[in-house]
């Protein structure tokens, strides 16, 4: 049997009880407030833990990559939505999976991409179903509520013979806040910014059957969505510690994590080295502008429990450096020696993963399963 003390560091690992408690926490929350609930697959890009999902009573996926539509797809997931703009070089693509008989839904937020997405469905005979990407809060990407464009992106698909599926956005500044009341305040912009985009297009006599919003964190803390469809939401099956300084979840909820090995010390300075640097950990420093900045990640115990002010302080390419925060450590040798198995909380969820070709699914008897994770586009 594979268990942690057998495997070659550094691992991504997923905490199987954590991941199943995320996924019930949000689709009991999505079930409470009377929507679908399609998951974004991103974060995962794994088809245990989008079965896990699919299980739990989500209806129909996201994807990032038309290549993660193509695996859920082959996995027999068919109703798919691919939330990024439509870029020309892509539609061949979009098309074979359509023509294989996958449901999949585009978006598009311009009369130009709208625009070649009818001209190429009529030239191969292809009724595209599109959603219109509304910006409800200056964040990306998306037409604003209110803008003439939005009337004008809508009939270029509906009258260039493309079904006008709907609205979708994202309210990605949700990541900047750190109150339930500021994040229900989003929320209910989210929802009401959509949900007048919808209003809008029927108004002028146009289909808009879905109104798609959802971000983890306006998710997990809106109030009310009425008018609204469905939610999307990613991160939340295996959140992190963005998430945590969001206040949408505990370190005790985070269930990706990177297991590494104590390699070196720099004794003098109160540093232990370890084999997880930014290689594993990835670049991103989200924590960085939050109340507690945790470097690359929050040192836990290989079982888990968090050991409160070690943080990887540093990380070059295969180094990562543990450290106290506050002060030099002088038992730092004794308390981790070399070989001593560390479990780091990541960051970004969604970037760790992307680190890794698969993930060590961790029981709660202890038993590791690996989980193949999917790359590319």
């Amino acid at each position: 049997m594979t268990t942690l003390a057998t495997l070659s560091t550094p691992v991504a690992l997923i905490d199987l009880p954590r991941m199943q408690h995320n996924i019930q926490r949000m689709q009991q929350r999505m079930d409470s407030l009377g929507v679908r609930f399609r998951p974004h697959v991103k974060t995962s890009k794994s088809t245990p833990v989008i079965r896990a999902q699919i299980e739990a009573g989500a209806r129909g996926i996201t994807v990032s990559t038309l290549k993660e539509a193509e695996q859920c797809f082959a996995d027999g997931i068919t109703d798919i939505l691919y939330a990024v703009g439509m870029a020309a070089h892509r539609l061949p693509q979009a098309l074979a999976l359509r023509k294989q008989g996958c449901d999949l839904k585009i978006i598009t937020d311009s009369v130009a991409s709208a625009t070649a997405i009818a001209d190429f469905g009529r030239a191969h005979g292809e009724v595209f179903e599109v959603w219109i990407e509304i910006d409800t809060d200056d964040h990306r990407s998306g037409i604003k509520p209110t803008e003439a464009a939005l009337l004008d992106v809508g009939r270029a698909l509906h009258d260039g013979g493309m079904r006008l599926g709907g609205v979708i956005t994202h309210a990605g500044s949700s990541y900047d806040l750190n109150t339930p009341e500021a994040l229900a305040a989003m929320a209910e912009q989210e929802r009401a910014g959509c949900v007048h985009a919808a209003e809008r297009l029927r108004a002028a006599g146009l289909p808009c059957d879905v109104v798609s919003v959802g971000s983890t964190p306006t998710a997990l803390e809106a109030r009310d969505l009425a008018g609204v469809t469905e939610v999307r939401a990613g991160v939340y099956v295996f959140f992190d510690l963005v998430m945590h300084g969001v206040g949408v979840c505990s370190k005790d909820e985070i269930a990706l994590s990177v297991l590494t090995t104590v390699i070196g010390h720099q004794a003098d300075k109160g540093w232990a080295i370890v084999d997880a640097g930014w290689m594993a950990m990835s670049r991103d420093r989200g924590t960085q502008k939050q109340a507690q900045d945790y470097g690359y990640g929050q040192v836990c115990t290989a079982n888990g429990t968090v050991l409160p002010g070690y943080v990887i302080s540093a990380a070059n390419q295969e180094h990562g450096t543990v450290s106290f925060q506050g002060a030099a450590d002088t038992d730092i040798v004794a308390r981790f020696p070399l070989g001593t198995q560390l479990r780091i909380l990541p960051n970004h969820a969604c970037a760790t993963g992307a680190q890794f070709p698969e993930y060590q699914a961790v029981s709660a008897d202890g038993e590791v399963a690996s989980w193949s994770r999917l790359h590319g586009w």
